[in-house]
């Protein structure tokens, strides 16, 4: 699965590309941008963490570090609910495309349902970092 694929947020969305410091001032062609792909490569993995914590525990955790840090850096960005739909989306047709024989309801609902999971776990964070 090619996770550069996730350009798709951008063409969905365009203005989502100012969310990300590493593309705000940067001219180089989305495909070709050295931090897209990892990003989008950890989006997808949490995703597939989540989806397995559902399957084996009926809930997901994510360790309280991370999430503080995911809530921290989504709040500074300016993340919205808009933004994690659009993503949902263009994370689901990305898995659908990279496995058509594989891909019914079932399966849509159960990644659909690992990502929202996630995004509820990163929402619970997504607070003004407090004073030290």
């Amino acid at each position: 699965m090619d996770l550069t694929d996730n350009c798709r947020i951008f063409e969905i969305a365009p203005s989502a590309k100012k969310l990300f410091s590493f593309l705000r001032e940067s001219d180089v062609p989305l495909e070709k941008n050295s931090k897209l792909k990892p990003h989008a490569r950890t989006v997808f993995v949490m995703t597939c963490e989540a989806a397995i914590q559902l399957r084996k525990a009926g809930k997901v955790v994510v360790k309280d570090s991370t999430l503080k840090d995911l809530g921290a850096t989504h709040f500074k960005y300016g993340v919205v609910d808009e933004h994690f739909e659009v993503t949902k989306f263009a994370l689901l047709e990305t898995i659908k495309e990279a496995i058509p024989e594989m891909w019914s309801q079932e399966m849509k609902n159960a990644w659909a349902e690992a990502y929202d999971q996630l995004v509820a776990a990163i929402k619970s964070e997504m607070k003004p970092p407090s004073p030290v």
